[in-house]
């Protein structure tokens, strides 16, 4: 038998062996990303410092100092920032510090020389001076109505864009962080819009933009995937998301402070409503399933919907709330709008859906949005099915489809009412925004959500 003895390094051959080459763009990117560009972004450059573009990370902010030494990491005042001292760090702000592994990794890549290894695709930023730029109508995914009714806010690339609701001219591009926008909702004054977004497969992200400044008052990064559904408490306090990564989420408005997080769903929570008087939150989701918490224990109540297996015929995509009531109006993968009450009147039993209230006829394709009249009269949902569109009105007391909006339209994706009943907005695939009567279905009005640009030959 032939004994081969283990061969250990000394530790003069484990000093000679090069240390691992960390990449700016694959390593420490994605470490300031999740960290720290909520408040150092170009729409809201903290310390008058920006971690969005590697040059600016290099540089000094208001204090003057050098925040990246390139190879000198005692020098680079950015490492002092991050670096705990008895537990506690200057940043990131008001947070945890970041994870040893985490701060070593910028350490080790600013010893190594601070080298910015991102690809060109990968260098393109976008701010309020130089917003993005189309050369085609972009699918839009979310639009609303001010609370005054005077402005449409309507999703577009890297932004939000403020039309006037006359659709006689846009007048603010809310420039961020986030490639694709899924939601957007106004607080009940107006005077804020919140949005939910995110890089897909990268980054979610909450945005809170005061209207009138056009400024961001605050931006939060969330978990690795886009968020969706953002909604306002009725008191304008909170805001609730539901995110890719199967949670649902609340924050202060105020502060951008977390409060609530629940991972009940087992899929993507698309959708969110609060109840009338905000002490419970409702989430719709991928898995077929409406969720009910109370908001102040954080804590999941019940399933709204029936929890038959086969009961539920798809994912659901949206949720809007009865005005004046704790009911809510569903829409999803089978077609059908359906009205559930949200607290239990008698025990569950298998088999049941008694929450359900009523169904109204089935729609062409799945339902993305749904919305009601403010006075609670009617029930307004879009679809899309093989590309095209489709906005029915119901008649809440009857059941019954009063009309379907004058067509043909592209596929729909989001809906928003007038607060005066008057007007529906719908927004889709084909870039534009359209407006219709809301009693006679007739057409109003059609424009570009966004300014489009003369086509050139660098950019087919």
């Amino acid at each position: 038998m032939i004994l081969i003895a283990p061969t250990l390094a000394t530790a003069e051959e484990l000093a000679d062996t090069p240390a691992k080459q960390v990449s700016y763009f694959r390593d420490v990117r994605p470490i300031v990303q999740a960290n720290c560009q909520g408040c150092h972004q170009p729409a809201k450059r903290g310390g008058d410092y920006l971690m969005t573009d590697f040059q600016g990370l290099l540089a000094s902010g208001e204090s003057g100092t050098a925040a990246v030494v390139a190879g000198n990491p005692a020098e680079s005042y950015l490492v002092e920032l991050i670096t705990p001292v008895d537990g506690k760090s200057e940043m990131p702000k008001g947070k945890a510090p970041l994870s040893e592994t985490d701060r070593q990794t910028i350490v080790q890549w600013i010893e190594q020389g601070a080298k910015d290894d991102t690809p060109e695709s990968a260098k393109a930023q976008y701010d309020a001076e130089h917003p993005p730029t189309y050369v085609r109508p972009p699918v839009l995914t979310s639009v609303a109505f001010s609370p005054d009714g005077a402005t449409l806010a309507v999703s577009g690339y890297h932004e939000v864009v403020l039309q006037k609701a006359d659709g006689s001219g846009e007048f603010g591009r809310l420039v961020g962080m986030s490639e694709r926008i899924e939601s957007i909702a106004f607080s009940p004054d107006g005077s804020q819009l919140a949005v939910a977004g995110g890089s897909p497969g990268r980054l979610g992200e909450l945005q809170m933009w005061d209207v009138t400044d056009r400024k961001l008052a605050y931006s939060i990064p969330v978990s690795y995937d886009n968020v969706y559904g953002v909604s306002w408490s009725p008191d304008g306090k909170f805001v609730a998301i539901g995110c890719g990564d199967n949670s649902v989420r609340g924050y202060e408005a105020a502060t951008g402070k977390q409060v609530f997080f629940n991972g009940a769903h087992g899929d993507w929570a698309l959708d969110t409503v609060f109840s009338k008087d905000g002490s419970h939150l409702v989430s719709v989701s991928r898995d077929m399933a409406v969720k009910l918490y109370e908001v102040k224990t954080q804590r999941f109540v019940d399933n709204v919907t029936s929890i038959t297996p086969g009961a539920l015929k798809g994912g659901i995509n949206a949720v809007a709330r009865f005005p004046g009531e704790d009911q809510v109006l569903i829409g999803g993968a089978d077609g059908t709008p359906k009205i559930y009450r949200l607290f239990r009147e008698k025990a569950r039993k298998i088999g049941d859906d008694f929450n359900k209230i009523k169904d109204f006829p089935e729609m062409p394709g799945r339902i993305y949005d749904v919305a009601f009249t403010s006075d609670a009269k009617k029930a307004v949902a879009c679809s899309s099915l093989d590309g095209d569109g489709f906005v029915h009105v119901f008649d809440v007391e009857s059941g019954k489809k009063l009309l379907e909006l004058e067509g043909p339209l592209h596929a729909i994706y989001s809906i928003s009412v007038s607060p005066d009943n008057k007007r529906i907005a719908s927004v889709g695939f084909d870039g534009k925004i359209v407006l219709h009567d809301l009693e006679s279905g007739k057409q109003l009005k059609q424009f570009a959500a966004v300014p489009i640009s003369p086509q050139t030959a660098s950019t087919k």
